[in-house]
């Protein structure tokens, strides 16, 4: 466990001032879309009150209130979150390659610790987890001081006063990200770690074969798709939604999504110990 823990924080800090980057722009373009965003509808206010002739009330009932869920539609807000991910995912793939092509091979350092080599691969998903789990408690984080700084910049006359709780579920899409419900959170990254388990499988294929294993790796996941989304699959081909209950599903897709975990990790470990070279 020790060796295990000593991989893992190894693996977070050699991302660690990448890592910093993402948290410094998701930071600073979420804050100035905030300004930018406020400072506009201000100058708006005012335009229509002392060029148009509106009264308060009048602009109000014409064009409603401002909410922070309308900042948080904009690129200002979800093009960090965009970047982020898109940054994550590179990184599933990185953080094992760059062992293989990088400068000295460290793979070979790696394999060559007195450690089980499952515990290389474990020390790699759980350093991504954890790191996407970072970046959404920053963003929990940001919005109580994102929506302050909205609150004092936007008159109370003309924005809705929304609570945190509030704010996530007006807007669908950071409800993905940072679900409201413990149920929601453990469906979520409960998927998205099986994903990485299978994007590593998926590496350690080829890895493993070389130009074979790039159409196993794919194939591999492709086959973890289509056995996790069955029961949806099967509902679409019989044409009936109420095929199973609501509990059923669920104990369904949680049954398929541990198969599809276990499964992982024991061809990466068989991948592992008998197939990859250095």
């Amino acid at each position: 466990m020790n060796r295990y823990m000593k991989l893992v924080n190894y693996e977070i800090n050699r991302f660690f001032k990448i890592y910093f980057s993402l948290l410094l722009i998701t930071f600073l373009s979420q804050i100035a879309g905030v300004l930018i965003m406020s400072k506009g509808y201000i100058n708006e206010i005012n335009r229509a009150l002392l060029d148009q002739g509106y009264s308060k009330n009048e602009y109000i009932q014409h064009f409603g209130k401002m909410s922070f869920p309308q900042i948080m539609d904009s690129l200002w807000f979800f093009g960090p979150i965009g970047i982020c991910a898109a940054a994550m995912i590179f990184y599933m793939f990185l953080i094992w390659y760059r062992d293989w092509f990088g400068k000295n091979t460290f793979i070979y350092r790696l394999f060559m610790l007195p450690t089980s080599r499952l515990n290389i691969f474990f020390a790699k998903a759980t350093a991504i987890f954890l790191m996407v789990l970072g970046l959404i408690a920053f963003q929990l984080l940001l919005l109580p001081l994102q929506n302050g700084l909205f609150q004092s910049i936007v008159p109370a006359d003309f924005r809705s006063l929304m609570t945190i709780g509030e704010i996530l579920r007006a807007n669908s899409n950071i409800s993905m990200i940072i679900p409201t419900t413990f149920s929601e959170f453990l469906s979520y990254y409960g998927i998205g770690l099986i994903l990485i388990l299978v994007v590593f499988t998926a590496i350690l294929f080829e890895r493993s074969y070389r130009l074979k294993g790039i159409v196993l790796g794919i194939l591999y996941m492709i086959l973890a798709g289509a056995v996790f989304l069955s029961p949806i699959l099967i509902m679409i081909f019989l044409e009936s939604n109420n095929f199973f209950y609501p509990l059923e599903f669920l104990l369904l897709e949680i049954g398929l999504g541990i198969l599809i975990a276990f499964t992982s990790i024991w061809i990466s470990h068989y991948l592992l110990n008998k197939k990859v070279t250095v």
